[in-house]
């Protein structure tokens, strides 16, 4: 998936040397409070590192262990981008490492980019990016992609893939979620 918002980069494409983290799909529930207010689901599913030597995996560990999962800087880091982290944990769910924070937001367009134009909400992003799912309407044109939603949706949803592993020679990073 070539377009990422800032919450997507910190969580789960730190990059310190050349190892970097990857992530199979991207999923949000934005909840409305207000017309562009609120309060945002984000599910990273399984986390793994394209690291090529023990220096980059322990970059990468302290990557998404010390500073994504732990540290205040990440939520200092986040506010600045108008993310404001109420929640944030890493848990085991079909043998896989899910990442998962909870963000309010005063501006819906620090949501991945999403706009409000009355009387829709909508989505773009590169028409090379995959929809798993949404509970919007998707559009599709030769230059992008697009979800829409009009403002009767209180809850936004929607599930974009990001990397294929097969045939990548990956480190799962839920072994050593274990042995924390």
């Amino acid at each position: 998936m070539k377009y990422l918002s800032i919450i997507i980069f910190t969580f789960s494409l730190i990059i310190l040397a050349q190892g970097c983290l990857l992530f199979h799909a991207v999923s949000y529930k934005v909840e409305l409070d207000g017309i562009t207010t609120g309060t945002a689901t984000v599910m990273i599913e399984d986390i793994r590192s394209d690291a090529l030597n023990s220096e980059e995996l322990d970059s990468d560990k302290n990557n998404l262990f010390d500073f994504i999962l732990e540290s205040d800087d990440f939520i200092a880091l986040m506010e600045d981008e108008g993310q404001f982290i109420t929640e944030r944990q890493l848990y085991i769910s079909d043998g896989m490492l899910i990442g998962n924070a909870i963000f309010t937001f005063d501006d819906i367009t620090k949501v991945e980019g999403i706009v409000y134009e009355e009387p829709f909400y909508f989505l773009t992003i590169n028409p090379e990016d995959s929809i798993i799912e949404t509970n919007g309407e998707v559009i599709v044109s030769e230059d992008y992609k697009r979800i829409i939603w009009d403002n009767t949706f209180n809850t936004l949803e929607f599930k974009m893939f990001s990397e294929d592993f097969e045939g990548k020679n990956l480190t799962e990073m839920l072994q050593f979620y274990e042995n924390e």
